[in-house]
């Protein structure tokens, strides 16, 4: 069942995501619209555009959810390999996501204070580069 739905997902956001989609749900909007003085603007006909793009933002809600979730998955997954095949990179930082908040940002004050003495040894070294602009960029 769980292969099937990640099938489903996939061609389902790659239909949903496509501009002739989104055409196509423009012109049922417009038809919807155009139709109002044939029904006189009654409830029902309210009722019919209401209940439709309702069910439909709710179905949506959770194939997008998969489908960020897969995603997120999968590119935590290619950093970790980039991460694990430098040796000079630090390993601990391949579990970085499940962190505290607090705990991401001391490592990222730790990233930053690299990041500056990266740059305070090019200025005394006169390289280029070295104005401090990466890490005030981040901020």
């Amino acid at each position: 069942m769980s292969q099937w739905f990640t099938r489903f997902a996939n061609r389902a956001s790659v239909l949903t995501g496509h501009y002739l989609t989104f055409l196509l749900a423009f012109a049922l909007i417009v038809l919807w619209a155009v139709s109002g003085p044939v029904f006189h603007f009654s409830e029902t006909w309210q009722l019919v555009i209401n209940t439709g793009t309702t069910i439909i933002t709710f179905l949506m809600v959770f194939l997008i959810q998969n489908t960020q979730n897969r995603d997120a998955l999968a590119i935590h997954l290619k950093l970790d390999e980039i991460i694990h095949a430098i040796d000079a990179a630090d390993d601990a930082i391949i579990t970085v996501e499940d962190q505290t908040t607090e705990e991401l940002v001391l490592l990222r004050k730790k990233y930053e204070a690299l990041c500056n003495e990266h740059d305070e040894l090019k200025a005394r070294l006169g390289l280029p580069g070295a104005n401090g602009a990466r890490a005030a960029a981040r901020r």
